[in-house]
């Protein structure tokens, strides 16, 4: 009788856990859209490292949240003044099995540490335009070679 009980509140932990998962994004997007992105947090392991989450940009900030977190509070949060595109690529290797097909990976830096963001192919292009949108007078951002539009 008494494992039962033990498992029966494992189970209500468990669901009250993936409650509050569902709670969180709904209140993280309650005012606005978000993308699917990922970011690497460590290069220890080459091709390894990333963790799955979604951005939102709020005016002149991309806040990233880790999908599998509790915390109300983006993870990261890159500035668009601060962030330099350096090149993109296609995932290599072990990051093939880690994100979708027709993911690319954007190498960047924001104060001179490096950042690389994983995203759908058809959200670089809104990324990259947020990146370049800065309001008049602002210090516009660097963008890689093949990242700026033709003239």
């Amino acid at each position: 009788m008494l494992v039962l009980e033990g498992i029966g509140i494992g189970v209500l932990v468990l669901f009250a856990a993936l409650a509050v998962l569902f709670v969180r994004r709904a209140l993280v997007t309650r005012s606005g859209g978000i993308i699917r992105l990922s970011v690497r947090v460590t290069t220890v392991l080459d091709g390894r490292g990333w963790s799955p989450g979604f951005g939102r940009f709020v005016r002149d900030e991309l806040r990233w949240y880790r999908m599998f977190s509790f915390a109300i509070r983006p993870k990261r949060v890159l500035r668009r003044k601060d962030l330099t595109v350096e090149s993109r690529r296609l995932p290599e290797g072990q990051e093939r099995l880690s994100m979708p097909a027709d993911w690319v990976i954007i190498s960047c830096t924001s104060r001179h540490v490096p950042v690389e963001i994983a995203m759908a192919r058809s959200t670089v292009t809104g990324f990259l335009s947020w990146l370049e949108a800065a309001p008049p007078g602002a210090v516009s951002p660097r963008l890689a070679p093949q990242d700026r539009p033709a003239a």
